[in-house]
């Protein structure tokens, strides 16, 4: 069993997003980009997933670009990369997008093994009311561990 070392997570999606589905996907880099994410220069806070003809696209994946190459001013840390995943999962995500409130994200970017695989998830974007209510719960919860804390 290969070995799964986390990079990157999205943070903030967690709290801007409920959760509906995930899916595991390969992505395709090129050299510089493999350094760079290994050396944990990346930044997946605005990348979000697009759908172009019948392919998986991730745009706006920040990789910082690695220190030592040789072509820095050809580079792009913000070119569009594309996913690996099977066709039919493909078609099924590009019709649960359409429907509304719903959007395709990379929430995590891993590596397994000696491959990088990214963790994409299928959300519902939630509402400025929900997103209140979810930090109230959370001040409740907190508030509750530090009241026990006190009378163990």
């Amino acid at each position: 069993m290969s070995e799964i070392k986390l990079i990157s997570k999205n943070k903030k999606a967690y709290f801007d997003y409920e959760i509906l589905d995930s899916y595991e996907a390969g992505i395709e880099l090129m050299w510089y980009e493999v350094k760079s994410i290994r050396a944990w220069n990346v930044n997946l806070k605005w990348a979000y997933i697009s759908f172009l003809t019948g392919s998986a696209i991730i745009k706006w994946m920040h990789i910082w670009v690695f220190e030592n190459s040789s072509n820095k001013a050809l580079i792009s840390p913000l070119r569009d990369r594309k996913i690996f995943l099977h066709k039919k999962t493909i078609e099924l995500l590009i019709g649960k997008s359409k429907e509304p409130w719903k959007t395709v994200i990379p929430l995590e970017i891993y590596t397994s093994g000696s491959l990088i695989k990214v963790k994409i998830w299928l959300c519902l974007w939630r509402k400025e009311y929900n997103k209140k209510q979810l930090l109230k719960e959370r001040t409740v919860d907190m508030e509750a561990k530090r009241a026990m804390k006190k009378y163990i």
